[in-house]
Order: C-alpha cells, then structure tokens, then sequence
C-alpha cells in the first residue's frame, strides 16, 4: 500500500474527523497510519546499551521460614488498616508490622528478595518503619535504592545497610572511610567507633571537625552521648565557642550531664545562690536571676524565654536543670531527694522547681531523684494537677528498672484508672510485665461496666494489642462475649466494647503466631 499523507496529516485527520479533514474512509486512514508506524519503528538506530547495574552484595543471613514469608507478605500487602477507624473485630495488620519486623531483626534473617520493593515502599510511607525496615533488608535495600528515586531514603539511613563498616579497631581502614564515606557511612561509623572505643571516636571527630558543615557537627556531637564521660569534657569546652547555636546548645547539654564538668560547677554555683532554705520557716525560697549574662549564653543559657514564660523563671530552671542534683542535699542541710521534694515552696515557686529538678533527673539519669520526684502512685495527686506534670512523671520514669517502672504504673492505673496513663504505659517495656497487664485489662473492664463507649480508651486499647502479653489472651476470654448492658449506659456501648475485646484477644492470638513462626527451631 502506498501513501502520500504526512504523519502531521494523518494526527490532524484522527483529530478533527475524516469527514472535516480528509477524502479517506477511517479503515483507510487506520491503515496509512499503520504504515507510517512501521516506517518510523523501522527508521530508529539502537541507543548504545548501557552497562547493567552491579551485582547485589551477598546477604549472608538465614532466610526466613515458610510461614513467617507468608505472614510478611500478608502484612505487607494487607491495607485495609491505618484508616482511623476502629471499628471491627479484625486486627491491624500494618501496625503489627513494627513488632514482626523487630522480632526478625532480633532472630537475625534476612528478608525474601521478592518482598523487598513492597517493604520498601511501606517505610517510604512510614519513616517509624525506615529504621527497622532497613535493617530487616540489609545490603539489597542500598541496592535497590540506587534503581529506583522513591527508595533515596535508604541512601541516606545508617544502620544495617550499605558496604559493610571497617571493624573499629581496623584504624587505617576507619580513618579512610571516615574521610572519603557518605555521610550516613560516617555517622555509622562514628557511632560503631564510639560503642568500641570512645575516645578513638572523639580523635576521629576532632581531626575534621573545623571543615565539617554545621549540620553535620550537630549530627556527630550527638553521637558522644554514647560513653559520655569526664573525658570528653574539654572538646565539648571547645564546642560552646562553635559558630553553631545549636551546636553550642547540644554542647552545653551534655557538659551539664557530667557533674564533674567544670560547666556543670558553674551551673551549680548560679543555681544554688537562687534557692535557699529558710531554717525558721522551714521552706524553701527563690530568688530567680535578674538578667542573664554573657557567661550564662556561653554555658547554654537561652535568654529569651519562649511566649507566655517569664524570663527570670525561664532562666531559673535552664540553671537548676543544669546543676548536679548532688550539690542539692548540702544546701538542705543533709536532707536526701525525697525530703528536699517533700518540702514546701514559697511564693509559688514549686512547680518551676520542681520541673527543673525534674528534667536534671532525666537528664542525669538519677534514680534517687527519679523516684522522690514520681512520688507514690496511689497519692491523690499523682494524677495531676501537681507540681510534676504527667508528662514529666513519664520521662521520670524511664529512668527507672523496666520491672520497677512497670509496677509503679500498674499501681497508678488501680488507684486512678486509665484516663490519664496512656502517656505513662507508652515507657514501659514491652510486652508489658503480667501485674502491669492485668491492671490494664482490670481496668478496662471496669470502664466497660461503667457503661461509657470505649472510645475514650481507644488509645490505651491499641497500646495493649501491641504491648500485652500474648499469653494473657486467656484472660479475655471472659471479656469477648456479649453482656447485658447496665442500666444508664450509653446506647449500644456493650457492643461497641464487646467487639473491642474481641479485636483485642484475636490481635494476641496474632502475635503469638507471629512469634511462634519466627522462632528458631
């Protein structure tokens, strides 16, 4: 078949219409264009192929079992859940993935090849799944990640993924890597050296330390948290000076950490001159700074306090915070945490003391001063309001032995119930310790009968599906089964809280499973 028409011609036509624009039926112009494609497919000279991307590292772990691939995929693939909704009696397959993913990484095996790009893709959506995710893929996902731009994200992780790190003690092979690495490998790098040998990390640090970008000095400093100690006091001196705010704050921080730092002295002697006991009152009295001087700014002191703060309160606890909780029972005459916490403070002072005193205990990890400023978790105030807030009781209580802190909430929930310890259970290990469990099950069932929906409590109610023992499934067994609702409850509210339960003991029989199929045989 011959033909005369142009391409542009034969476009226009199928645009505008045979009958607009063309004397040729559609079949014949079907044909021409046919013919046009032909030619042009046929007219291409082949591109020069480009090389093919190099082989995937080896991953040397042991693949996964049978059952435990299948359960992946499910969870992966399953995305019914993460909606919001609550409702149902199905467990939520994607907030499992988390706990499933840690249990793999804990057994140590290596992921099916063919589930990479799906897992890939639910820590691209997730950046709480990166680090576990990356870790569960191992070598492959920096493999992946240099194919495919919505993967960049594992570029740039740290942990478990990329070319394998230098052995700490291989110096020649470090000081190369640390010199010529991505920046992910260096804070990999300087992490693993510092676990190793701190003071060979902070030699390392320090040698490139004047031409690293402000950013990235922030990123390594934070990396001498691990092995903090006396010795690493005189670079972080050397830090207050950086060019960095933030640099300089993060500095000043992990000075006041060490009480033995010549920071942390300073800080102690500013704050002692503002908190004194009155012998003949039996109180304690503040007389917060009135300025804040340049000593101060160099030593991490903010000067201006965030809106709705004060500044001299704002300054008073920046000081406190900073100083070493010991220096406190000299000042009170001998007295220990717990009377010094006991004691009341005039003019309206104790909360920013005590908050103060507060974040020096989670900071200086202090348990004394931890448990003095928790208190008994059955005192009517321990739910607030008081002068130590929830939010502080939490973080006072990471500090804590995980058996400690699980039993001082367990008590807290069966002397105030649930309504405020969703931040507190969200420190305690998991799953939870069997008492700290079944107050929480106690509890919930005593909400139940209380006839209100269980949507106050759905909060608490995810924590337990993650964080409850598997084997305390038998214990709901009694709770899945509808009851007569009591007299004044809301409408339907047995229900709602039976299907709940139900949600609730079928996501533990899940974890069990979960469990049981990674396990080693």
């Amino acid at each position: 078949m011959t033909t005369t028409a142009t391409w542009d011609d034969l476009v226009s036509a199928a645009l505008l219409g045979t009958e607009r624009r063309s004397d040729r039926p559609p079949l014949a112009l079907l044909d021409e264009a046919a013919v046009h494609t032909v030619r042009r497919r046929a007219g291409l000279r082949p591109a020069v192929a480009t090389a093919p991307p190099d082989r995937a590292e080896d991953d040397p772990r042991p693949p996964l079992p049978t059952a435990a691939r299948q359960r992946l995929a499910l969870l992966l693939t399953d995305r019914s859940s993460g909606t919001g909704s609550r409702r149902g009696t199905a467990p939520d397959l994607l907030e499992l993935l988390p706990q499933w993913l840690a249990t793999a990484n804990a057994h140590g095996y290596a992921p099916p090849p063919e589930l990479l790009p799906v897992l890939l893709d639910a820590a691209r959506g997730r950046t709480d799944l990166r680090p576990p995710a990356l870790t569960f893929a191992g070598p492959r996902a920096r493999w992946l990640a240099r194919l495919n731009p919505d993967w960049k994200f594992a570029l740039r992780a740290t942990p478990g993924v990329g070319a394998a790190l230098p052995a700490p003690e291989e110096s020649e092979q470090v000081h190369l890597r640390w010199e010529e690495g991505l920046f992910a490998e260096r804070v990999a790098l300087l992490a693993s050296v510092r676990a190793h040998d701190p003071a060979a990390a902070r030699t390392l640090l320090a040698g490139t330390w004047g031409t690293e970008r402000a950013e990235d000095r922030l990123m390594f400093l934070d990396s001498l948290r691990t092995g903090l100690g006396d010795a690493d006091e005189p670079f972080l001196e050397q830090a207050l000076t950086d060019r960095s705010k933030n640099v300089r704050a993060t500095a000043a921080e992990l000075l006041s950490a060490l009480p033995r730092s010549a920071l942390a002295s300073r800080m102690a002697d500013r704050a002692l001159t503002c908190v004194a006991l009155d012998r003949a009152e039996g109180a304690i009295v503040v007389e917060a700074p009135h300025e804040c001087d340049a000593g101060m700014e160099r030593d991490g002191v903010v000067a201006k306090p965030p809106a709705g703060r004060g500044e001299r309160a704002w300054w008073l606890g920046q000081l406190v915070e900073a100083a070493p909780l010991g220096r406190w029972p000299d000042r009170f005459g001998g007295r220990g945490p717990e009377e010094i916490v006991a004691l009341p403070v005039a003019d309206d002072w104790r909360g920013e003391l005590h908050a103060a005193w507060c974040r020096a205990a989670v900071r200086q990890r202090d348990i004394g001063w931890s448990r003095a400023l928790l208190g008994a978790p059955t005192a009517s105030d321990a739910a607030g309001p008081g002068a130590v807030s929830l939010a502080e009781r939490a973080k006072l209580l990471a500090a804590l032995p995980g058996a400690e802190r699980a039993d001082w909430v367990a008590e807290f929930i069966a002397a105030h119930g649930l309504s405020e310890a969703f931040q507190l259970l969200g420190v305690c290990g998991t799953p939870w310790a069997r008492p700290l469990g079944r107050s929480v099950v106690d509890a919930l069932n005593i909400a139940r009968d209380a006839g209100s929906y269980p949507w106050s409590f759905s909060g608490v109610m995810g924590l337990a599906e993650r964080c409850l023992d598997p084997e305390e499934v038998v214990r709901l067994d009694g709770l899945t089964a509808a009851v007569e609702e009591p007299e004044g409850s809301a409408p339907g509210a047995g229900g709602y809280w039976t299907e709940a339960f139900q949600r609730l003991a079928g996501t533990l029989r899940l974890r069990r499973a979960m469990r049981d199929e990674l396990a080693r045989p």
